[in-house]
């Protein structure tokens, strides 16, 4: 008996190997860029499953990939030649609508979190495609449409159960393995293999006011310059993303999507100039279900297609930098490329910068290349075109990057990425992985 079949005689889950008919579906993930095929794929049924896997690894001092979603844009939830702990069998989700807690295991989806709250009119900061994973996305900081008003998804995270690279299956919070807790909220993957999260919850919708309004490319100087007063001054409960893309009739133009977690007829008063603003090529902005909110990006971001992203943070929109994106996207080589902002501020600038491993609190906002295409072919030109847009918005940036933004981007980037707290990232690290086990992430090194 192979290694591998031992293994696989302990799980409670399906062991999958390179000659198995299930091998390359299980090793795909979300972006087509990443192409990796792993020794085994282990599908976890447990936190025990966890265990057994982590032990076999150490012993075969085999590398190991954690896949929640397999949404990461860097891939790192596949690797070569390793043990792929694949999360997605656990998929519990208990709500406790009296308390406002939700509990998910370590393989659930936004969409499938929020089908379940939803049944009790409550919410927390979920991802903005419904495929994401829940666990990968919070470990990172969570951006999405409720921030504003409720703050990131780990902001919301009220505790974890985390399997340690030496076997220990722990409970972390504010009150058990503090320190830890604090290292999760922000600090990515890198301490464990995170099996469970509880979440607050908070009354959201089912019905709330949102979906895109569009401007004719020739008028995103203008509209973008609005665009920055509107965010500035706008409440807490209104999130509006901008894009720079191509409308489903092949013309460039400049996107918003709006979302008000509120009444629809404050909804309504909130949107009322953006609304007015200049001549709308098209305005979907009504009530809709939270549900579907959830899912309007999910068509654009089909899986499969190649991806390539880069990202910044922003202290202020310039008239430069509105400029440069305005410039740059006439120059994509792809039609399925965009540039978007994701302004931040309101609940998210109220927790201090070192509350929590996320330390990206006082960014106006998130500012993100977006480089999308479906030609091998053509990887050389959208890839140059990402990093020369990069490159030149650099000097206008703000320090830092959202960790779950980043590619393959080098150490320097992964150093500005955890900002003021790697150095007590790094003695947690040294504290729970001591040897880096778990390095397929944007690593952070040992002491």
């Amino acid at each position: 008996m192979s290694d591998f079949a031992k293994l696989s005689t302990v799980l409670a889950g399906r062991l999958i190997e390179p000659d198995d008919s299930a091998y390359d579906q299980a090793r795909r993930v979300w972006n087509g860029m990443i192409d990796r095929r792993p020794a085994a794929i282990a599908q976890c049924a447990s936190a025990s499953d966890v265990v057994s896997c982590l032990e076999f690894a150490r012993a075969g001092r085999l590398s190991v990939a954690i896949r929640g979603g397999g949404h990461n844009i860097a891939g790192n939830a596949v690797c070569d030649g390793g043990l792929v702990l694949d999360l997605s069998p656990m998929k519990e989700v208990v709500v406790d609508a009296v308390h406002h807690r939700v509990r998910a295991g370590g393989g659930v989806l936004w969409g499938e979190l929020d089908a379940a709250t939803q049944g009790h009119g409550l919410a927390t900061t979920g991802g903005l495609m419904s495929t994401t994973g829940v666990a990968g996305f919070t470990l990172g900081g969570g951006l999405g449409h409720l921030m504003r008003s409720c703050g990131l998804a780990c902001d919301n995270l009220l505790a974890a159960r985390l399997v340690t690279a030496d076997g220990r299956d722990l409970t972390v919070s504010d009150a058990e393995n503090s320190d830890l807790f604090w290292a999760l909220r922000g600090g990515g993957g890198n301490f464990g293999v995170v099996t469970t999260l509880e979440f607050q919850l908070h009354p959201v919708g089912p019905i709330l006011l949102g979906g895109g309004i569009s401007q004719p490319l020739s008028a995103a100087r203008q509209t973008l310059r609005f665009y920055r007063e509107f965010t500035g001054g706008a409440p807490d409960a209104l999130i509006v993303y901008a894009n720079l893309g191509t409308g489903p009739d092949g013309t460039p133009r400049l996107g918003m999507r709006a979302v008000f977690n509120g009444s629809i007829e404050a909804g309504k008063e909130a949107l009322r100039e953006l609304r007015a603003f200049g001549s709308p090529i098209a305005d979907d902005i009504r009530p809709r279900s939270y549900l579907e909110i959830q899912r309007l990006v999910d068509p654009n971001f089909p899986p499969g297609r190649l991806n390539y992203w880069k990202a910044h943070f922003l202290d202020d929109l310039s008239d430069e930098l509105v400029d440069l994106t305005i410039e740059a996207l006439k120059r994509a080589p792809s039609r399925l490329s965009a540039i978007a902002l994701e302004p931040m501020g309101g609940s998210v600038a109220r927790v201090g910068a070192n509350a929590t491993a996320f330390s990206h609190r006082s960014a106006a906002y998130s500012f993100l290349i977006l480089a999308g295409w479906e030609d091998a072919h053509q990887t050389e030109a959208n890839v140059a075109w990402a990093r020369d847009l990069w490159e030149r918005v650099r000097p206008l940036a703000a320090p830092g990057v959202y960790v779950n933004y980043l590619g393959g981007e080098g150490e320097q980037r992964v150093r500005e990425a955890y900002g003021p707290n790697l150095d007590r990232l790094v003695e947690i690290k040294r504290r729970y992985d001591p040897e880096n086990f778990f390095r397929m992430n944007q690593n952070i090194r040992p002491a």
